[in-house]
């Protein structure tokens, strides 16, 4: 079965998120984004620093509620469960986060880190200590490890214990933030091919979130484009990175160094930066976008629906199929 005929395992509708701010209009961090993981898929999730990819993250992790709109996991909507039937979707929903420290107190031993949400969903002490043991020998390290405490370890050897974390709860779904952002390069691979190869064995679905271009394209099964809160862009990662329909896409790829291709320049975008305070009536990229035309100051683009249903790549961009032109062609302003 493709990945594009897989079941939907989490999707995102409408989802929006506001955060009060001084002086006037709320800053909009998420913007009614739709969006559909499938079961045992990479998405990939991608964007300049400040577009909404933790926000969303978070919204889906059921660590913040959305502001407006709804997040189904496994068909269920989140915002209609309460209690223990909560407690047990959590279970099945873990999160790695860029930085281990955040999900590793310090003063716990590597133990007592991982055994905490075991614990908290009802194991005995007994299945709670077996649970880590086998998590953490799952992620290349020894047992004698569970008795230390994370400042022990290095960089690298804390996120793998940080993933044993999520994983002793036995979840369907991680979401991954930025996991190898501040490993040496080295390290960063040894950590990638472990993320690989859990989710073969585990069936994982992962929901990657990178600036790392490279690295998504080698991990992730499709790719989703984020531009101030909304997905500008989704598709398989092939396709995405081959052929790009949004001028956005095509900016932050331009960025990306390929030995192999000499010919594509680097695209420096202009134009005043987009404000997450200010409501747009067109496309919020028109500011800094070479094929801006006043339809674009104008109408807001939407994700393109394929009207016989056999494309898989969409773009919310009234010129896509301008996008493969040399980005001084002539624009419509």
């Amino acid at each position: 079965m493709s990945s594009h005929e897989a079941e939907i395992l989490v999707e995102c509708h409408q989802v929006g998120q506001e955060f009060a701010a001084r002086g006037g209009n709320a800053v909009r961090a998420l913007d009614s984004v739709d969006l559909q993981v499938r079961r045992g898929e990479t998405l990939g999730l991608v964007g300049e620093s400040g577009c909404g990819k933790s926000t969303l993250a978070r919204a889906i992790m059921l660590l913040r509620q959305p502001s407006s709109g709804h997040i189904e996991f496994d068909g269920r909507r989140m915002d209609t469960v309460r209690g223990r039937e909560l407690k047990r979707q959590r279970q099945r929903m873990q999160m790695v986060f860029q930085d281990p420290n955040d999900s590793l107190d310090p003063t716990y031993t590597v133990a007592r880190s991982i055994m905490e949400p075991l614990l908290a969903s009802g194991r005995s002490m007994a299945e709670a200590r077996n649970e880590a043991r086998a998590a953490i020998l799952e992620v290349g390290m020894t047992e004698e490890v569970l008795s230390l405490h994370p400042h022990e370890f290095s960089g690298g050897q804390r996120q793998r214990i940080a993933i044993a974390r999520a994983l002793a709860t036995h979840p369907e779904f991680m979401v991954l933030d930025e996991p190898t952002s501040a490993l040496d390069v080295s390290i960063q691979a040894q950590i990638l091919n472990l993320l690989a190869r859990l989710q073969r064995e585990r069936n994982l679905t992962y929901l990657f979130i990178s600036h790392n271009l490279g690295v998504v394209r080698h991990l992730a099964d499709r790719v989703a484009v984020m531009y101030l809160g909304r997905v500008v862009e989704i598709g398989p990662t092939a396709e995405v990175f081959n052929n790009p329909q949004h001028p956005y896409t095509k900016a932050l790829l331009s960025a990306v160094p390929d030995p192999e291709d000499t010919t594509t320049e680097r695209i420096v975008l202009t134009g005043d930066l987009p404000s997450p305070r200010k409501r747009y009536t067109g496309c919020a990229f028109a500011a800094r976008c070479w094929l801006a035309s006043e339809k674009c100051r104008t109408e807001r683009p939407e994700l393109t629906e394929p009207e016989d249903g056999s494309a898989t790549q969409r773009s919310a961009c009234h010129h896509s199929e301008l996008v493969a032109l040399p980005v001084h062609a002539p624009s419509f302003a």
